[in-house]
């Protein structure tokens, strides 16, 4: 038999759930999911916009591909979401939350309870009771897995980025205890997201001369990260290829920031 270094990374046997699926990142994992040959099922508040990118990437990879609209601050809708997913597409083994949103606020004593509340309540809460209704689910299939996206704000708190950075530092922690809780029975791990340019930074306030700016990071690999870059991290801590990976909190971010005491 040939051996084939790539047989791990394939996900034939897999249906993953992607919350915030219909673009940008979430986009792309699921478009690499697919590829790789996993059913995927698209959510995201955007329902119209969920089921055309469901219906492009269907036609991309041949692979069954559906959307539906879900706000996963609500609960009930959470648990339509995952049982639509195991009705439709006949189980449910990979579950990626995705979804995430924050505002600038360059005054951080300006944050309001209720902005701090709804950036917990969305970034960080959504993604538990996501798991609480997909957990039964998961632990019925075959290499089982939980992978967040997080952000380096979680890991490096931003000022002017408060709600969310608190947030974003609470996911890690959420999903590394339930790493623990799950042991072997479901694999849960985070993927700590660097500067990646998309649609989301001008919706969260930036302008063109700071989005400029970030396009051009002081880290090692010299750029800003594309959509596909944290999907092939995905892909890997998804896919068999991770199945000795659980409990970690993954930087895909172009390595940490270089420091130099002599000017380049």
């Amino acid at each position: 038999m040939t051996f084939d270094p790539f047989a791990p990374f394939r996900m034939n046997d897999h249906v993953a759930l992607i919350t915030g699926g219909a673009q940008n990142i979430g986009e792309a994992i699921a478009r690499t999911f697919a590829g790789a040959g996993a059913k995927v099922m698209i959510a995201d508040l955007n329902g119209e916009k969920a089921a055309a990118t469901a219906a492009k990437i269907a036609a991309e990879t041949g692979r069954q591909v559906i959307g539906m609209a879900c706000d996963v601050t609500d609960n009930e809708q959470i648990e339509n979401c995952v049982a639509k997913t195991v009705d439709v597409l006949g189980g449910l083994s990979t579950l990626v939350n995705n979804v995430g949103w924050g505002e600038v606020n360059p005054d951080p004593l300006a944050v309001t309870n209720d902005q701090m509340i709804a950036s917990y309540k969305l970034n960080t809460l959504s993604a538990l009771r996501m798991v609480e209704a997909a957990a039964p689910h998961l632990k019925q299939a075959k290499n089982p897995t939980i992978t967040n996206s997080g952000s380096m704000v979680g890991l490096l708190p931003a000022y002017d980025f408060l709600a969310y950075s608190s947030a974003k530092a609470a996911l890690n922690h959420l999903m590394t205890g339930l790493a623990h809780a799950f042991a072997k029975q479901i694999r849960v791990n985070t993927v700590v997201i660097g500067t990646v340019i998309t649609e989301g930074y001008a919706a969260a306030g930036l302008d063109a001369e700071a989005q400029e700016a970030l396009m051009n990071p002081n880290n090692l690999a010299g750029r800003s990260g594309t959509p596909q870059d944290v999907a092939n991290a995905f892909l890997w801590l998804a896919s068999p290829a991770g199945g000795w990976v659980s409990g970690q909190i993954l930087q895909v971010s172009g390595g940490p920031k270089k420091v130099r005491l002599v000017p380049e």
